[in-house]
């Protein structure tokens, strides 16, 4: 009989990143990455457990930004081309690196690789990703959810409830027509939480969210099973919280196991340590250094003389690790249960990305982990509509205001390098919802112009933005997105007002940020009467 369980879930999300006027767009490869190191990946590792049989449960979020650009037929075309650059790559490097005892091996290893993911992408998947999730979805194994419209960090939003109603009803609805069901989950952007948020999320059909560990703590009252009994907030909406020892084993890059010496460097990519006139082909065009995705060196340790990359020896301490985090696990359950009467839940959270692009061998530790909890049935895993099923009597609390990231109080999205942002944020909000009250039937340009006015207003209030200035890492792009948005959204808001919109210049900035086609801007009504109107 089960004592416990454990709730995986991965959060997959990336900012709607689209530049049809560039052949080669920078940022664009964050996309092309992700798919191929740990999307792709990932999938793999979720078809082979399912053709062998293993019994496995899953929670995947998948952010709308993100399935939008699965669906674009020009990004898929161009992760295409990047993939096939990484092969021809490879091959060279196959040339390069032979009779190297260090590392003809592992340029094979990325060869065999590319071209699997590339197979799987094309022939498999036929570059549909978004359909390979729903057909997972069909399943029953993995639950997918959603998060934010585009991912905004709604505390910053939350004097405006009528933004937030339309980060979360568009979402619902994009998830509704992408995976044919609406989502019964949502993951809170950073986890993000305020008091009374659990109302506009129960308005919009969500059941549950996750939740940072002291969100649930510091709630009224004080939670008796701390995060492994679940929480029913005011509107009986369902909350889970993080638990902080599962998430540090595998977050963590100093205590947890993506640190280990015998991983994969990250770091260490031959885009920056092989001649640049090599490597220009399969870099940026200006002949700027970036990440190829290979990389020949372990962690090895805090040093600059890093040791070859043995895949056999990563491979086997995934395992350990995967065994690891089961023995923890179930000692966690085991002195749980001794205290309680209810079978426990450790909610276990964590960004979809980390798996094979950060931590290269993630997918593998997944892997592992999966197959041998099913072998040996220490504890189940289950997923958030599975455990509310299961299971009754929550705590009732009324959950505090958190986020995860530094310090957990929205310091990381709201600080000196970022705070200018929100005045513009805030009043296209106003000047959204004056034009949506003012314009409750709007048909032809005017409608078409509306839409597009919300689509520029939801971009801006990407979380991404404001994190990339806090951490200064391509800050120079997130401001040009914040006034390009910011920008398109005046000239809307004057041309609706004026009654002089040019029908040319809406087609341009409408394939530019085509995001959402069947978007409707009365969401962003104060009031949402118009809408039951029709």
């Amino acid at each position: 009989m089960n004592k416990g369980y454990l709730n995986l879930i991965l959060h997959a999300h990336l900012p709607y990143i689209r530049h049809p006027e560039h052949d080669y767009f920078l940022e664009e490869n964050w996309l092309y990455e992700a798919i191929t190191e740990s999307y792709i990946p990932l999938l793999d590792v979720f078809d082979g457990l399912l053709n062998d049989n293993v019994e496995f449960n899953i929670t995947l979020s998948l952010s709308p930004t993100l399935v939008e650009m699965f669906n674009d037929p020009l990004l898929r075309d161009r992760c295409l081309r990047y993939m096939n650059n990484l092969i021809e790559l490879s091959e060279k490097e196959i040339v390069r690196t032979r009779g190297d005892r260090s590392f003809e091996k592992p340029a094979r290893m990325y060869n065999e690789r590319f071209r699997r993911i590339k197979f799987l992408y094309e022939e498999c998947y036929k570059k549909d990703l978004t359909s390979v999730f729903r057909r997972l979805q069909d399943t029953g194994k993995v639950e997918l959810i959603t998060t934010a419209a585009t991912h905004a960090y709604l505390p910053t939003l939350s004097i405006y409830p009528q933004a937030v109603r339309a980060q979360i009803k568009v979402a619902a609805a994009s998830h509704t027509k992408n995976f044919g069901k609406p989502p019964e989950g949502i993951w809170l952007p950073e986890c993000g939480y305020y008091p009374d948020l659990d109302r506009i999320l129960k308005d919009s059909g969500i059941k549950f969210f996750f939740m940072e560990t002291h969100g649930i703590l510091n709630g009224n009252p004080k939670p008796k099973y701390r995060v492994y009994r679940p929480v029913s907030c005011p509107s009986e909406v369902i909350a889970f919280g993080r638990d902080i020892e599962s998430s540090k084993q595998v977050w963590s890059s100093i205590e947890g196991y993506p640190g280990d010496f015998a991983y994969r460097d990250f770091y260490r990519d031959a885009g920056f340590d092989l001649p640049v006139d090599y490597i220009r082909p399969y870099t940026h065009p200006d002949g700027i250094r970036t990440y190829t995705g290979i990389k020949y060196y372990r962690i090895t340790g805090k040093t600059d003389c890093k040791l070859p990359y043995i895949r056999e020896k990563a491979m086997a301490r995934a395992e350990e690790h995967a065994e690891n985090f089961i023995m923890n696990r179930e000692r966690q359950i085991e002195l749980l249960t001794r205290v309680s009467d209810f079978n426990p839940v450790i909610t276990a959270p964590y960004d979809a990305e980390l798996f094979g692009h950060w931590w290269f061998e993630g997918p593998d530790w997944l892997n592992f982990l999966l197959r041998k909890i099913a072998d040996r049935n220490p504890f189940r895993t289950i997923t958030a509509s599975q455990y509310l099923n299961k299971n009754s009597g929550f705590q009732r609390i009324a959950p505090s205001m958190s986020s995860w990231g530094q310090r957990g109080y929205s310091e990381v999205w709201l600080n000196s390098s970022n705070n200018w942002v929100y005045r513009h944020l805030h009043k296209a909000v106003e000047r959204m919802t004056e034009l949506s009250d003012m314009f409750p039937h709007a048909e032809g340009l005017l409608r078409r112009a509306l839409n597009q006015a919300v689509r520029e207003v939801l971009l801006l209030q990407h979380s991404d933005w404001a994190f990339i200035m806090k951490t200064g890492a391509a800050s120079e792009y997130a401001v040009k997105r914040i006034t390009e948005h910011t920008d398109r959204f005046n000239n809307l808001y004057t041309a609706v007002k004026s009654g002089n919109i040019d029908g040319k210049w809406l087609s341009e900035i409408e394939d530019t940020d085509r995001i959402f086609s069947e978007i409707d801007y009365r969401v962003y009504s104060a009031s949402e009467s118009s809408l039951s109107k029709g």
